[in-house]
């Protein structure tokens, strides 16, 4: 069986900054920013927008930050947010901008033409496996027969996700199908703007599986509207349990997909300080506790000069497994 494990690659940095980051003392409720507005680049329902709220949610009621507020702005594969941010930069000291592993993979494969290196970096903050899910009521059980329905008219069997084609959902349903010994470029993927779309899609019988990120199925699946048939983690996540892992199914795949905030170029250097404080001193609260535990979400912290390095390696590695799968 051909195997892959994109753990192997894209995975090194950030494990050793989950490793490696230290706890920081939290100061008791002590306010650090005034207020924050957080910028989606991505529809309702998807990991970015609930990564925002949830890190809103939690800042605030922790009391490091006075209050949040939340724009969802969809376009261009996440570059209108991006563009927007870099236009109007001078009146945007107060916003930061949530994206993850795909402005990494956008701006390799041309979607848009910025690259992180035109934001302020901020901070990593978490890691979201992914998993493959299918409706409640679809026959489908295990990865196992999800296979097996696929090879029986592969035609006929259409994978969703919340992003571009050659995106981070599309690339996981490719990695995945590779380790199965598929065909990692056959496979018909339909890209819906944001994950709550997809799921749409996935509920209503226009496509027959979704990849996701796994919080975002944990969310559904609790609900009773989804069932999970995969996760990409190496064991079972505590916040789902009954989701099993690729690997116990015999495909020899791992992926996080990691999640973290940028701010408008230029901006005030204390500014990014204080931004970057607040969300230091989140990890060590209850109120962070209770939103990560939530989502099934890895703490992965690397702010500055840390998240540019782990990005920079992950533009390599994860350029290499793109052309290794022909999406580039």
């Amino acid at each position: 069986m051909t195997t892959f494990t994109l753990g192997r690659r894209a995975l090194i940095a950030a494990t050793a900054a989950a490793l490696s980051f230290g706890t920081p003392v939290f100061a008791g409720g002590h306010q650090v920013v005034e207020s924050i507005h957080f910028l989606i680049p991505g529809g309702a329902g998807g990991g970015w927008d609930g990564t925002a709220r949830g890190t809103g949610e939690a800042l605030t009621n922790a009391g490091l930050v006075g209050t949040a507020s939340y724009e969802n702005m969809s376009g261009g594969g996440g570059g209108k947010a991006i563009g927007y941010m870099i236009e109007n930069a001078e009146s945007l000291d107060n916003v930061l901008m949530v994206n993850s592993t795909p402005i990494v993979i956008r701006s390799l494969t041309g979607v848009f033409p910025q690259s992180f290196r035109d934001l302020t970096l901020v901070a990593g903050t978490i890691g979201d496996y992914a998993a493959i899910v299918v409706p409640a009521d679809s026959p489908l059980n295990s990865m196992g027969e999800l296979l097996e329905t696929y090879k029986a008219d592969p035609n006929a069997f259409a994978v969703g996700g919340g992003s571009v084609p050659g995106g981070m959902d599309h690339l996981v349903a490719a990695m995945t199908m590779k380790a199965a010994g598929e065909d990692p470029t056959a496979v018909k993927y339909i890209p819906y703007d944001a994950g709550g779309k997809a799921m749409a899609a996935l509920l209503s019988g226009e496509i027959q599986a979704l990849s996701t990120g796994f919080s975002e199925a944990v969310a559904l699946a609790e609900q009773g509207e989804v069932k999970i048939l995969g996760v990409t983690a190496d064991e079972r996540v505590p916040a789902y349990e009954d989701a099993p892992t690729m690997q116990e199914q015999g495909i020899d795949t791992t992926f996080i997909n990691w999640r973290g905030f940028f701010a408008a170029p230029g901006l005030d250097e204390a500014k990014v300080a204080a931004f970057q404080d607040a969300i230091a001193k989140m990890y060590d609260t209850p109120e962070w506790e209770e939103v990560r535990a939530r989502n099934g979400w890895v703490n992965i912290h690397n702010p500055g000069d840390e998240f540019r390095a782990f990005l920079e390696s992950q533009e390599q590695e994860i350029g290499d497994l793109m052309r290794e799968l022909g999406f580039l």
